[in-house]
């Protein structure tokens, strides 16, 4: 398949495609390396979450920590380092939910969601820091809050609004 596009974090491929009816399609396709969506559960029961500002929206959103599975690396393990990268916290338990496609008309991204307990602060010679581009700040919720949070608007990302559903 042609790459028309190549990115940092996507490519946009397009090519013709035969479909099971036999007719032929010229379909493009945004290729994008699984992710995991994390629920991080403290032992009173609040899901940490984090914000960042999102440039796509141009505003600041509050998310459930997530991120794409590098290549060669298990979605368990980028569970592990995306946990500790956006919150500062390690998780001893990493519990997989379930994987789902957000958008398959057009893109072949899983969503694979964990939830993640038994939550320690990371080391202090840990080298899993948040990404360069992001700014994060995680604060916990009561899981009652974060459903509040979904309704009135103010979580506006699908993937945490939904996954808030799972708990």
């Amino acid at each position: 398949m042609p790459v028309v596009y190549r990115g940092r974090v996507f490519s946009v491929e397009v090519e013709h495609v035969r479909f099971p009816n036999g007719r032929e399609h010229v379909v493009e396709v945004v290729r994008h390396p699984p992710s995991v969506v994390l629920l991080p559960v403290q032992p009173d029961g609040r899901v940490v979450m984090v914000r960042q500002y999102r440039p796509s929206i141009g505003r600041d959103t509050w998310e459930l920590p997530a991120g794409s599975v590098d290549p060669g690396e298990t979605p368990e393990a980028a569970a592990r380092r995306e946990c500790e990268e956006e919150t500062s916290l390690v998780p001893e338990r990493v519990d997989r939910i379930r994987g789902l496609f957000p958008a398959p008309g057009f893109c072949d991204e899983e969503l694979i969601f964990f939830r993640v307990s038994d939550l320690r602060p990371r080391s202090p010679d840990s080298t899993h820091r948040p990404d360069e581009d992001e700014d994060i700040q995680v604060q916990a919720f009561a899981l009652r809050e974060a459903k509040t949070m979904v309704e009135e608007g103010v979580i506006v990302d699908l993937k945490s609004a939904y996954a808030l559903t799972l708990l």
